[in-house]
Formats: C-alpha cells, structure tokens, sequence
C-alpha cells in the first residue's frame, strides 16, 4: 500500500523505504487500491493474494538491490 498511494500520487519513489511498522491508510482504502492495480475487473481473492506476494517480492528486492541505491542513482541520473 505504501508504494501503490506513493505511486499513484505521482510521487518520487527513488528515496522511499517501506516501513512495516507504520500503518497507513485504512483497510477499505487498501482494498480499494489493490483492486485498482490489479489490473482484472473482478479480481479473486487468489488473484489480490498473487498481487500483494508479488509486489513484496519485487518491491523488498528492489530495495536491496545496488542497482536501486540512492548513491547509484546520483551517479546515473535519469536512470
């Protein structure tokens, strides 16, 4: 949820950390955004549930990647 709001606020998501401690946004407010990702019309719940482990994957290695590094990003900006 954090990066989908930050996403699709049109913020910058170079220098942003997910925090699991901090709870944003309410569940209605989650689903909501969930299923506007989702990219089906009438998504199953196995389809939300693919998602979201989906995401945290990618998201959580995108995170520690180098490639993803705010210092690399100062040297290839653009990028």
């Amino acid at each position: 949820y954090q990066y989908l709001i930050r996403y699709k606020r049109g913020e910058d998501l170079d220098h942003f950390l997910f925090l699991s401690k901090r709870t944003e946004g309410t569940q209605k407010e989650c689903l909501k955004l969930l299923l506007e990702f989702c990219g089906r019309h009438n998504p199953s719940w196995t389809e939300l549930s693919n998602l979201t482990h989906f995401l945290n994957f990618q998201l959580s290695k995108c995170e520690k990647s180098v490639f993803c590094s705010p210092a690399l990003g100062e040297d290839f900006q653009g990028f």
